[in-house]
């Protein structure tokens, strides 16, 4: 009895050790990726601002080399961030989503071939390299600029006819909600209470008619007139108000 309460123990003093060691772990690469992802951002932001600094105070060969790397990523991050934040909602960007990453490819093979250019001592034969490189930016940058504005011209066009279909529907609640105003008076131009030539007016409430408040009848019923009975609460309650309950008779 002794040694299977100690292996027990044992294994439960094993499993929180191993489960310990998991969460460790865990919390470990999720530390790692925070870290590299907020290192990668920094560095991204010193390349821009270096690259934005060269476009404007640098002219000739450094500059153009820099002002095309800053196009190209400043399009590219762009396009990125707009498919990555559309494909939750709509699932038809995927394919464009992947399109993109096939394109990324490419703009990560021009970017590296411009930034080694900038190295280069030979700035004559780099100057030769522009047109086909500009040409080249030229048409990567049209692409995903392309994709980006057909995914935002699709959204918008989704979200407008949402606010056309609620928009309907909001006019037909109104509608509804204002009912009385297309009532049989409202229709034959007659205002709500009025009555025409040929209709009887009604006797007020608890009367029979003429001759009823006296307590006799007409010249033509004879016998006495019945007593008047208040009407039954049960009959006039509102229609959320509870009925009353009958009261049992003995």
């Amino acid at each position: 009895m002794e040694e299977a309460i100690i292996t027990i123990m044992a294994l439960l003093f094993l499993s929180f050790v191993a489960l310990g060691v998991f969460v460790t772990v865990k919390a470990v690469k999720a530390t790692k990726r925070g870290v590299d992802r907020t290192l990668g951002q920094a560095r991204r932001t010193v390349e821009d601002t270096t690259l934005r600094a060269k476009s404007f105070g640098q002219t000739g060969v450094q500059g153009e080399l820099a002002r095309l790397r800053l196009s190209l990523r400043t399009s590219m991050r762009a396009t990125q961030e707009a498919l990555q934040a559309g494909v939750g909602e709509d699932a038809s960007l995927k394919e464009s989503l992947d399109l993109f990453h096939r394109l990324s490819a490419h703009g990560i093979e021009l970017d590296g071939d411009l930034k080694r250019l900038e190295r280069e001592p030979d700035k004559t034969w780099v100057s030769g390299q522009l047109p086909e490189l500009a040409a080249r930016t030229e048409r990567i940058t049209s692409s995903a600029d392309a994709l980006r504005r057909a995914a935002r011209d699709r959204a918008l066009k989704f979200a407008e006819d949402d606010l056309s279909t609620l928009s309907e529907q909001i006019d037909v609640e109104a509608g509804a909600l204002r009912h009385w105003t297309t009532g049989p008076e409202t229709t034959h131009g007659t205002a709500p209470g009025a009555t025409s030539g040929n209709t009887v007016p009604r006797a007020a409430p608890g009367h029979e008619g003429p001759g009823a408040a006296s307590g006799h009848t007409g010249p033509e019923a004879g016998g006495e007139q019945p007593a008047i009975t208040a009407p039954d609460p049960r009959l006039t309650a509102y229609p959320w108000e509870k009925s009353a309950r009958p009261e049992t008779t003995t």
